[in-house]
């Protein structure tokens, strides 16, 4: 999976006024905890987080706080304004390469299906799923192949496989699929 390095600078202040005054200079105030490591208050430049909001891709953070103490981690929550679309607040989660984590993967979706080909609509519902693995197995994309995708057939979360990981999405879940048209339904009722 990539990296992603971020930069943060620790912050003692955790009340509203504190925060407020963080979000006015340009900061996002952040939370990190897990694994065996107490709960560590910090900020961090709200252009530098968007690199990594701003993304479909998942990353594993480098996150260096006050040049000095160094933390390997996951975005685990983020907090937006319902307005300005800012983020007001994000979590971090510390891994360890020796347990497995859990995280959302983007799919990427290749090759041309034969539903499509026949007349009928493509159409994607998922655009990521969440999949449980150690840190050195963590795909950066799941790909799905849909080149035997007929008319009228989809495929599932079920259908899917990703070695050295446990997919945590609901089986059932709807990836994508071929529908038919209504061109493709009159041609099937005017061949009978």
């Amino acid at each position: 999976m990539q990296h992603f390095s971020l930069n943060g600078t620790t912050r003692e202040a955790s009340g509203k006024a504190a925060v407020k005054a963080f979000r006015k200079q340009g900061l996002v105030p952040c939370n990190l905890y897990g694994c065996g490591v107490q709960n560590v208050l910090f900020t961090v430049n709200a252009k530098e987080l968007k690199g990594l909001t701003d993304t479909p891709a998942s990353y594993i953070v480098d996150l260096t706080l006050d040049s000095d103490k160094k933390f390997t981690v996951v975005l685990h929550e983020l907090q937006w304004h319902p307005v300005t679309d800012e983020c007001l607040h994000a979590d971090f989660l510390v891994v360890n390469e020796t347990k497995p984590i859990s995280i959302n993967v983007p799919l990427e979706i290749t090759g041309h299906a034969i539903g499509v080909q026949q007349g009928g609509k493509f159409y994607q519902s998922a655009r990521e799923i969440r999949i449980s693995a150690l840190l050195a197995n963590l795909p950066d994309k799941v790909t799905v192949d849909i080149s035997s995708l007929g008319l009228d057939k989809r495929i599932k979360t079920g259908d899917l496989k990703v070695d050295n990981a446990v997919i945590l999405t609901d089986k059932d879940t709807i990836i994508c699929g071929v529908k038919s048209t209504r061109a493709t339904a009159a041609a099937a009722a005017a061949a009978q």
